[in-house]
């Protein structure tokens, strides 16, 4: 067992819901077993910065609820250059600190394993992130939040859509991956889903939209990640327009408020045991890596593991969908 007495945790890149639990989580298990826990504010600004606190059991009261990062975040631009992440390395050692429980995605993971490869500071990583994008685990805190948010705004958008006989394009966040945009789009019952990891073509829309007319069928929802090669909805929508401009289509960006709002049962529960993880791993000398869930189960990957790795597409929920739009 570690003889792990002080650790820090920070959030980092862009917020998700269930951070806060997570950091919850992380903060009590700590103190339950006997260890000093500091919050970073604004992630590796804040550890370039010495800016912290001590945090109690008391400090993470009436959290887990609450969307957003109660440590707050940034992506720091210094953290790139060595010399800085060398003063940021130096005030944790200062501070007595063995370890550090990075929160966040893709970018957070890259900085804390620097970290870990430039110092004898024992570093884990908690997958944070609505994309979903992190491989080798099911899901990362906030997706499942996130997910929830576009189709209660979907389900609204429909109910105008059905009223008015329109085609609405939803423009969901996916800059780089459609994971969002998919699962949406199956538990939405949209006609589509256009995807960054797939070639877009506007000829099986515009097949689907006229068969649908011969069938009677006067509105369709359109889910479309905001990567989509065609230019997101507003692209897609004119390119609508310009081959069937009887149709009458409108555009509906749904931007952040996919990132805020209180997090779902499944991302307080992931969080909660993701941030128990965190710290049972590091007491059984298990750094370097992230927290995953994998087939149900808490899991450590190492970072070297997700060198290369991919997160693949679920193309059956695609399938699936294309079969289901009748």
């Amino acid at each position: 067992m570690s003889n792990i007495r002080n650790i820090a945790v920070l959030t980092s890149g862009g917020d998700a819901p269930g951070m806060n639990a997570a950091i919850r989580s992380v903060v009590r298990t700590g103190i339950y077993c006997g260890m000093d826990v500091f919050g970073f504010f604004r992630g590796y600004q804040g550890l370039i910065e010495n800016d912290f606190r001590t945090l109690s059991a008391r400090s993470v009261n009436s959290v887990l609820n609450r969307g957003g990062t109660i440590l707050k975040s940034a992506r720091s631009l210094d953290f790139l250059e060595e010399e800085n992440r060398q003063i940021a390395i130096q005030n944790l050692k200062a501070n007595g600190i063995q370890a550090l429980v990075a929160l966040g995605g893709d970018g957070t993971f890259r900085g804390a394993q620097k970290i870990a490869e430039e110092s004898d500071i024992k570093v884990i990583a908690i997958p944070c992130t609505i994309d979903n994008d992190i491989p080798l685990t099911d899901y990362t805190i906030g997706f499942n939040t996130a997910c929830e948010t576009v189709i209660e705004a979907v389900d609204k958008i429909r109910d105008t859509a059905m009223s008015h006989d329109r085609i609405f394009f939803v423009e969901v966040m996916g800059r780089d991956t459609g994971h969002i945009a998919v699962e949406a789009a199956l538990a939405s019952g949209a006609l589509m889903a256009y995807i960054p990891e797939r070639t877009s073509h506007i000829q099986p829309l515009l097949n689907k939209l006229s068969e649908g007319k011969q069938k009677n069928k006067s509105s369709s929802i359109v889910i479309v990640a905001e990567g989509d090669e065609l230019g997101g909805a507003v692209g897609l929508a004119k390119a609508v327009e310009q081959h069937l401009p009887q149709y009458e289509t409108k555009v509906s960006i749904l931007g952040h408020i996919q990132r805020g709002g209180s997090p779902s049962v499944f991302d307080r529960n992931l969080a909660s045991r993701m941030g128990w993880a965190a710290i049972d791993f590091l007491l059984k000398d298990k750094s370097e890596g992230m927290v995953a869930s994998w087939k149900g189960k808490l899991e450590f990957v190492p970072f070297e593991d997700l060198k290369g790795a991919k997160k693949e597409l679920d193309l059956l929920s695609l399938e699936i969908i294309d079969t289901l739009a009748t």
